[in-house]
């Protein structure tokens, strides 16, 4: 019986020049190893490098190679390529880091802090984002009183509705808080329902004051002090508020809650990386 040649010991010609052979044990495997050189690319070219030789130097990886990654990067919309100006990070990653965004490291980071703020208060804590001209309810923490708030998590409402809608747009111009009041809920019949001046009015001291009410303005008896929670970059991302019945919310009362919802709200920036000064 004829002997097998034995087995060539070649490197497949479609092989990486940089990588062994044989995978040394607890490497990662092939498929692996590609998507961690592509994490690479990525990453580099967030560092500011856009050009190939540059990718190259800094990545330690043939021409051949960057040029193939960096081609797939653009395929899929993670890089920008443009002639005689190189890469740029691509409008797939600012997709995704919207997503990321909204999944949601504000709920998690924020969830025992509003369970605390709920235990302390007995009323009802609620998280929210700005989610295009809308409040979105992200997360709620029901109070110890005799009642309910009528309010659930993936609700929507009118910025100038609640106050969460008012302590999210703080840092915004006049401009766009004009804008809001006129995207105000039809049919609000409310006889506190502000004026557009008397919101403007309003929406000022509130940002100076960094803390928003909601002093019935939609709903007969209803009220609530709100506070902004900022990111680390400085932004806000989202607001934390808590809720009750007029009588548990007489002005003394909120403006010592005011104190209370600042220290929550600034606890949950501090684990989004906001290091802004302590309430």
């Amino acid at each position: 019986m004829p002997k097998r040649p034995p087995a060539s010991s070649a490197a497949h010609p479609d092989a990486d020049p940089a990588r062994s052979p044989s995978r040394p044990a607890g490497a990662p495997p092939q498929g692996a190893q590609t998507l961690l050189r592509g994490l690479d690319v990525l990453e580099a070219v967030a560092a500011g490098i856009g050009d190939l030789p540059g990718l190259s130097s800094r990545l330690g990886m043939t021409r051949t190679t960057v040029h193939r990654l960096a081609t797939a990067l653009v395929d899929r919309r993670y890089l920008n390529f443009v002639p005689r100006q190189g890469y740029s990070l691509g409008p797939r990653l600012m997709e995704l880091g919207f997503r990321a965004q909204r999944d949601m490291p504000v709920r998690q980071a924020a969830s025992q802090h509003l369970k605390r703020l709920a235990e302390r208060t007995q009323d009802t804590v609620q998280l929210a984002m700005l989610d295009g001209d809308e409040v979105l309810y992200l997360d709620k923490v029901s109070g110890q009183r005799l009642f309910e708030i009528r309010s659930t998590i993936g609700d929507r409402h009118a910025v100038c509705s609640t106050g969460l809608g008012k302590a999210l747009v703080l840092d915004m111009d006049e401009a766009r808080w004009n804008a809001f009041f006129d995207l105000r809920e039809p049919g609000n019949a409310s006889p506190l329902a502000p004026t557009r001046e008397e919101w403007l009015g309003r929406m000022r001291a509130y940002a100076a004051a960094g803390v928003a009410f909601d002093l019935e303005e939609t709903e007969a008896q209803l009220r609530c002090v709100a506070v902004p929670i900022r990111d680390a970059s400085g932004a806000i991302v989202a607001a934390v508020s808590v809720s009750s019945f007029a009588q548990y919310m007489q002005p003394e009362r909120m403006q010592e809650l005011s104190s209370e919802v600042r220290r929550t709200a600034q606890a949950i920036g501090e684990a989004l990386g906001w290091r802004g000064p302590r309430s």
